[in-house]
């Protein structure tokens, strides 16, 4: 990349990108006011930012029934967490590092639910029992105290048609026995295995 081209400063950002219209700040708040509330209760998906100690980032997807997430107040949210690969990449960062970022989505609404705030770890077992989803309690929560929030516009979806099923590619095949199998000496044999294996654990242990 050219050094010229390079930009290393707001200033040079600004210049291109332009100022915000004014009102645009207008919709950042420190709260979950009823329309974010009633956004989030709703949301069946959403991604969950955030960074170790080293500052190395993570971004991880966490999805269930419309309103897994429980709204506590219009600062605190609870966030079930189930089971999954058991690498621990986000909860080992909210040890480290408890500051979090999320966007909330709701399949067909173009607009995306933003917040940011700080985070922590439960094991309460009565909060546990409340995040409940097919007859098995959370495995421990993330409570995250919200510090700003906003609603982001639709520019991205709307660019990419993400919700307008006609301009969908066919189904990517994901093969993690492909990838998996060849650092363990294996071939095509216990490729299968392992891909056999993954789509058993989705079937038995949402």
């Amino acid at each position: 990349m050219s050094e010229k081209a390079q930009l290393a400063t707001v200033a040079a950002v600004r210049a291109i990108i332009g100022a915000p219209h004014p009102a645009t700040p207008l919709k950042v708040m420190d709260a979950l006011d009823q329309m974010s509330i009633d956004f989030i209760r709703h949301s069946p998906f959403l991604m969950l930012a955030t960074a170790g100690a080293n500052g190395q980032p993570e971004v991880s997807p966490k999805g269930d029934h419309p309103g897994f997430v429980t709204v506590v107040d219009s600062r605190n949210l609870l966030i079930p967490d189930r089971k999954g690969n058991r690498l621990l990449f986000s909860l080992q960062n909210i040890l480290a590092n408890p500051r979090v970022a999320i966007i909330f989505v709701v399949p067909g609404t173009e607009e995306t639910l933003r917040v940011q705030g700080t985070a922590e770890l439960t094991s309460d077992p009565e909060i546990l029992r409340g995040l409940s989803a097919r007859g098995q309690p959370a495995l421990l929560a993330i409570r995250v105290a919200v510090e700003s929030c906003f609603f982001h516009c639709a520019k991205a979806f709307k660019r990419s048609q993400l919700w307008k099923t006609e301009s969908w590619p066919g189904r990517q095949r994901v093969s993690f026995g492909e990838q998996i199998a060849p650092k363990l000496g294996g071939d095509g044999v216990l490729a299968k295995e392992i891909d056999d294996l993954v789509d058993a654990d989705y079937k038995e242990n949402l």
